[in-house]
């Protein structure tokens, strides 16, 4: 008999989790105003609400947490994450940040200025809001592919060039400040951009004289997915690939809270001196001094293990075999899902799967909020409410899927918390015909408005 897989670690801490009935969770979701953010942790029982900062360290984090340096200057512990940073991806000039859009926040604030453009691979929310924050706007050059959740191919964060090129010519080079891949690509599913599709960009950037720059937080993931979807790539490290990735950028932001297995923390790692130099004076007004940057010395210590550990084959098989197992007993149950599957999250299709709901009525939020009701499951809507509105017209922007995403925190649920999800997305699944109506907007943030929107039910 062959073995059956096994996680690669064991628990050695519990934490309790909170059953609740759906008597209690219609008034708490009605208390939130229907926005799943709102929502106080002991009112949900199984959160994959995000993937980000939710994991659970191991005990070599923890140890390297009591052996923090908290210098305001100069901190050990900032050398040590600096050291494994610039191994890890060539990247000499490194800048600690609180988190990822702390990193957006700095770099951002050289690199774009209004009426600029800036393509790049389905830009994440608070990216595209740093943008257009900024007067500047995102555009999307995500090939084609990735809009259809049934087609099978193997790398759908991949930027298409032809869409790229007409950007340039569009607009220009002069207004072109960068070039943005994200890697994995989150808001389309989870999905990794291949080696090839890199070295595509890189090249094209190179001919305009023009800075690439990764959205790196799941660079780990991305990398695992090029080795095995990949063939060149098959007999290659995880650690090979990466430094590869990042030899084809000029510099990337990083939410360390996904790969990097931390509770908090971020970094803008750079080539260029210049760019590095103008970047510090926003670190040091934005975050903090150079070598802390809004971190701890302690949290710097577990991020640079956390660094290490993330980008370890077993590590990734592990968490990724996890997520794959989920989307499979959905897909097994005619779920409609994003295929193939992602690295942190499975995405569900909201539109096919509550096909009498209006888009106008948020028909992704609505299938959150009911597998909320159903289950204590907390979710996230990537779709309309998370496009938010075109700064110009003031439109609801709808984007070509609405999802649902179920964001598995690393290390922290087993297979059972994942059959209990399946279990409950298919009780809503067998009622859909019975959804109808979704939701209306009661108050919205002129910015990035999913996270503190407040809806109610439409009649």
């Amino acid at each position: 008999m062959i073995l059956p897989y096994a996680e690669p670690y064991k628990i050695k801490m519990v934490e309790p989790m909170y059953p609740s009935r759906r008597i209690d969770r219609e008034q708490w979701i009605k208390e939130a105003r229907f926005n799943l953010f709102n929502l106080k942790s002991h009112q949900v029982f199984i959160d994959l609400l995000t993937d980000s900062g939710t994991g659970a360290m191991s005990q070599e984090q923890w140890g390297a947490m009591m052996t923090g340096d908290e210098s305001y200057a100069g901190s050990h512990s900032f050398e040590m994450l600096k050291d494994t940073i610039t191994s890890m991806t060539g990247f000499p000039y490194i800048l600690p940040t609180h988190q990822g859009r702390a990193a957006e926040n700095v770099l951002f604030s050289v690199m774009v200025r209004a009426g600029d453009v800036v393509p790049g691979n389905s830009h994440f929310d608070t990216t595209k809001g740093h943008i257009e924050f900024r007067k500047a706007t995102a555009f999307d050059c995500t090939i084609d592919a990735a809009g259809d959740t049934a087609n099978h191919h193997p790398f759908k964060g991949n930027l298409d060039m032809g869409k790229l090129e007409n950007v340039f010519q569009v607009y220009g080079r002069e207004r072109i400040p960068m070039i943005i891949v994200t890697i994995t690509c989150n808001t389309n599913g989870g999905q990794p951009v291949s080696m090839e599709n890199l070295k595509e960009v890189r090249s094209f950037a190179d001919r305009y004289g023009i800075p690439v720059i990764f959205d790196a937080a799941r660079f780990a993931e991305n990398a695992y997915f090029i080795k095995n979807r990949e063939k060149a790539y098959k007999r290659h490290s995880i650690r090979q690939i990466v430094k590869e990735m990042f030899s084809l950028a000029d510099g990337m932001t990083m939410s360390s809270k996904k790969d990097g297995i931390v509770n908090m923390g971020g970094f803008i790692a750079l080539n260029d001196e210049t760019l590095y130099r103008q970047a510090t004076t926003f670190n040091i007004m934005f975050e903090g001094y150079i070598t802390y940057g809004g971190m701890s010395g302690r949290d710097m210590a577990a991020l640079a293990r956390g660094l290490e550990e993330g980008t370890t084959f077993e590590y990734l098989e592990s968490r990724i075999k996890q997520v794959h197992y989920l989307g499979g007993l959905l897909r097994d149950r005619g779920i409609p899902v994003q295929e193939p599957f992602g690295g942190h999250a499975i995405f569900v299709e909201a539109g096919k799967f509550l096909p009498l709901v209006p888009r106008e009525e948020f028909v992704a939020q609505t299938l959150a909020l009911e597998l909320y009701l159903e289950s204590g499951v907390r979710a996230v809507e990537i779709g309309t409410l998370l496009a938010d509105r075109d700064p110009e017209t003031r439109e609801n922007r709808y984007p070509r899927l609405e999802m649902v995403r179920l964001a598995i925190p690393r290390r922290v649920y087993t297979r059972n918390h994942m059959d209990y999800v399946a279990a409950a997305l298919s009780n809503v699944f067998e009622r859909r015909q019975a959804i109808t109506r979704g939701y209306r907007i009661l108050y919205e943030a002129p910015l990035m408005r999913h996270f503190t929107i407040e809806l109610e039910k439409m009649p």
